[in-house]
């Protein structure tokens, strides 16, 4: 079934903890931005001005404690059209740490990358590769990896080659608020525990918003809840970069659990997905390379409960051959695929009397929405409506709650 699966130079630099700010742009602007982030002192802000300037190399901060604050995401650009030197924008790998109101554009690699840091905020950053959709774009737009107690809110993403806004190998995450258009990946939660994405609108990617568990990394992940957002019509075809994961994303994908435990998706408006609406499948089925994969990875999606949800208009034409086989054999060529499709794949290990413990069940309270079971340990030979199958509830998951500075 494989889905997818500023300024002159010589500008003094502010004492600790008072704001810099850099005159109008000139062609040394790239100098004295570096410098202030060099030189930054815990509680500095480094102020963007209005306006846009070019950058030919990365930036990169390490200094615990700074806050960097344009006038607007589209006031305040920093633009890597022409970068020569390095892949991210901007990386960053120190804690408490804000970044707010300015736009990175059209870097080789990632737009904003912080990495093995805590307490960070990330509030109304745009990230955009502005020739649209391709290949040859970075693969990320905002992306926290291996972070703990993270605020991503007001943010927008636009074509990133894998995901817009992506949290991995993370703990206490909440992303709420953003926008992300014509990504492979609109938002993706990857190997994360204790995740809340609510409140966001995704559209036009090629898959909406992604709860992931891939093997080989660091830390797996469990306990999302993804609310109160807006998967709307994710049917761009994928341009992901051949070999990575998202690359095997079926265009037309809402929502997406992978090979991840304790999921709760409730009180979405998921619409308009052509493959289907809700995906839930092992990396068995995902088309996701399984090279070296643990003994002691968790391939089998459990603990899912996808409930009191707006679906409608998903499966009406499925990403690729097989599926759309599938479509008119089982519902004719007018017809569409449930809103919610299973690869079929349980741990044999956990079964009791032929069938998952209570609390491990993939539980469907979502109205009139149906379940198709796509038979995937059985090569996909007997798909069939599940529906009832599924008919049963789980215990809600907690809110996430930040905690030192972030607490609200």
């Amino acid at each position: 079934m494989k889905y997818w699966i500023l300024a002159g130079a010589g500008l003094a630099l502010a004492a600790c903890g008072q704001k810099t700010e850099a005159p109008a742009a000139d062609a040394s602007y790239q100098e004295t931005l570096m410098a202030q982030l060099l030189d930054a002192k815990p509680g500095d802000v480094i102020e963007i001005p209005e306006g846009t300037f070019a950058f030919d190399r990365s930036l990169s901060l390490t200094v615990d404690g700074v806050t960097i604050r344009g006038k607007g995401m589209d006031k305040s650009v920093l633009s890597f059209k022409n970068q020569v030197a390095g892949a991210e924008g901007l990386i960053v790998t120190a804690n408490d740490f804000t970044i707010e109101d300015l736009a990175i554009e059209d870097p080789k690699g990632d737009a904003l990358k912080i990495s093995e840091a805590e307490n960070i905020v990330i509030r109304r950053v745009r990230t955009e590769w502005t020739g649209g959709p391709k290949t040859s774009n970075g693969a990320y737009g905002i992306y926290p990896v291996q972070t703990k107690n993270v605020l991503m809110e007001e943010n927008v993403a636009i074509a990133a080659a894998d995901a817009g806004l992506y949290i991995g190998q993370s703990q206490n995450v909440v992303v709420r608020n953003n926008r992300a258009e014509y990504n492979v990946a609109g938002i993706e939660i990857e190997n994360t525990f204790d995740a809340d994405v609510y409140g966001n609108v995704a559209t036009n990617n090629t898959g909406g918003i992604l709860v992931f568990n891939m093997p080989n990394l660091k830390q797996p992940g469990a306990r999302t809840r993804v609310f109160d957002n807006d998967v709307v019509e994710n049917n761009t075809k994928n341009f992901g970069h051949e070999g990575t994961p998202v690359a095997t994303i079926p265009a037309g994908s809402g929502v997406v659990i992978n090979s991840n435990d304790y999921v709760e998706i409730f009180n979405n408006r998921i619409i308009g997905n052509k493959t289907a609406n809700v995906i839930i499948s092992s990396v068995y089925s995902s088309g996701i390379s399984q090279e070296g994969m643990s003994e002691d990875f968790d391939a089998y999606p459990e603990a899912i409960y996808v409930y009191d949800n707006e679906m409608s208009g998903g499966g009406k034409n499925p990403d690729g051959l097989e599926l759309q086989a599938l479509k008119i054999a089982k519902f004719g060529p007018l017809g569409a695929l449930p809103d919610v499709l299973w690869d079929g794949f349980v741990d044999p290990a956990k079964l009791e009397n032929g069938a998952l413990p209570a609390d491990m069940r993939i539980c469907i309270q979502n109205g009139d929405a149906e379940v198709i079971n796509v038979d995937g340990p059985n090569e996909f030979k007997n798909p069939r409506v599940a529906t009832a199958d599924h008919d049963c509830a789980l215990p809600k998951l907690p809110a996430v709650t930040l905690t030192g500075p972030l607490a609200e």
